[in-house]
């Protein structure tokens, strides 16, 4: 038996790339994980997800239906739910005096507003979760350094990274920890968008191991959030990056 095991929650954006990883990785530790995304099921070249996980159609920036679901799914498992993984986040590549404003807001909106939505709708269930409930938000390495051309996304994953600290704070007595992981560099239909050539063998000589990440490892450390050992832990953020954070000249 896994040490998920009997726990359960939701994880945003999980049809493909880390979230659909990090939904693999939960259910394979015995958790029953209920993956929310505009398609409702896993990308054509995902391949399927493991048994423990549900794929369920949703738009995460639509409050009420979020409300009806997070309550129809806490239902299912007495009242309460243990976690809830915030991983949905769209990015657009353009230079900043370029920057169309719809996509700057709708960045904005995904990466953070429906973040904060989302922490608000499950509150209620995760307060209740034995062990204290788990917020995990996905931040960046452009939470900490700047990205040229991507500008909306770097805010974007400060505003991620902060709010972490303040919900970790605000929430402290009602039984939440929350934290996050800053994933380095995967590949992901997100970095397809934004990475050329060029910029791709830069960015892996700014980094000691000097290749993508496997996303299974984000999982892993999503795995060990929402276990037992990760009770006394909150408002702190872990990158999982190759040591990108760390490398010098």
């Amino acid at each position: 038996m896994g040490g998920l095991t009997g726990k359960a929650g939701i994880v945003t954006g999980g049809s493909s790339g880390i979230g659909f990883q990090i939904a693999n990785v939960l259910a394979e530790d015995g958790a029953a994980v209920y993956v929310v995304s505009r398609t409702g099921r896993p990308k054509e070249d995902m391949g399927e997800s493991v048994p423990g996980v549900t794929h369920l159609k949703g738009d995460v920036g639509d409050r009420a239906e979020m409300e009806r679901l997070a309550a129809e799914l806490a239902g299912k498992h007495g009242g309460a739910l243990d976690f809830l993984v915030n991983n949905a986040g769209v990015s657009h590549k353009c230079r900043a005096e370029d920057f169309p404003m719809d996509r700057f807001d709708q960045i904005l909106d995904v990466n953070v507003k429906y973040v904060f939505e989302m922490s608000v709708v499950c509150y209620p269930y995760l307060k209740k979760s034995p062990g204290r409930g788990r917020i995990i938000n996905i931040t960046s390495m452009s939470a900490h350094l700047g990205f040229s051309e991507v500008v909306p996304y770097c805010a974007s994953k400060g505003a991620v990274l902060a709010m972490t600290r303040a919900l970790a704070v605000e929430w402290a007595a009602d039984n939440l920890c929350v934290n996050s992981i800053a994933p380095g560099w995967f590949r992901s239909k997100m970095t397809e968008q934004v990475v050329d050539p060029a910029r791709e063998a830069k960015i892996l000589s700014r980094m000691p191991f000097h290749d993508y990440g496997d996303t299974r490892d984000l999982g892993a450390m999503a795995k060990f959030l929402c276990g037992e050992g990760a009770s006394y832990i909150t408002g702190q953020d872990f990158a999982v990056d190759g040591g990108a954070l760390a490398f010098g000249y």
